[in-house]
């Protein structure tokens, strides 16, 4: 069995998470079976952007990164206060072990910028929120990222995303990265994107 940790900050984006929770647990009961994903946070209970509350099933405190195989973190908003958390050194920390053990990493949007505060984007492509509006891009030129204009960036093996509607896609290529092209065909098939 394959776990995937979903890294949750406080004031993440429900729908960025929910893509991971959504494409494992089809996997899990619908594709080959041997995926689990397991949620964790910095507190007992996180609000999410919008409100919404969830309870992560371990503390960032308890986490053993020797059990996990991938890492999974969506973004969120600086007015829910995301950046408190996906700033913290423990948040950072888990990151930066999952990077020395050679692990995928995926995130969603902003969730990008937590990587970069890391230290591991340094001098690799990478993207984040993309609206022309925003300064996100900007912020994470600031940690040495070589910031790409597509919507999905892979860099050997951290995925990296411009907004919360790369979600699906990048859950996807986080699994086919953990099973197989064919699994994950047949995934998104049971589930109608096909």
């Amino acid at each position: 069995m394959k776990k995937i940790l979903l890294l949750l900050a406080n004031g993440f984006e429900a729908v960025e998470a929910s893509v991971f929770t959504d494409v494992f647990g089809w996997n899990k009961f619908e594709g080959d079976g041997t995926t689990e994903l397991i949620t964790a946070g910095l507190h007992p209970k996180l609000t999410c952007t919008w409100n919404f509350t969830a309870i992560p099933e371990m503390l960032v405190s308890d986490i053993n990164v020797k059990e996990f195989d991938a890492l999974a973190i969506p973004g969120g908003f600086e007015e829910a206060n995301f950046y408190e958390d996906a700033y913290d050194e423990r948040f950072l920390q888990v990151i930066r072990e999952f990077h020395e053990a050679g692990k995928p990493i995926a995130s969603v949007c902003v969730a990008a910028l937590s990587l970069g505060k890391s230290g591991i984007l340094e001098g690799k492509k990478a993207t984040t929120y993309n609206h022309p509006t925003s300064i996100r891009r900007a912020q994470l030129r600031e940690f040495g990222v070589l910031v790409q204009d597509d919507y999905i960036v892979v860099d050997h093996n951290i995925i990296t995303s411009s907004n919360p509607s790369t979600g699906f896609d990048v859950a996807f290529l986080l699994l086919e990265k953990l099973t197989s092209l064919e699994n994950v065909q047949q995934v998104k098939n049971l589930m109608g994107f096909n």
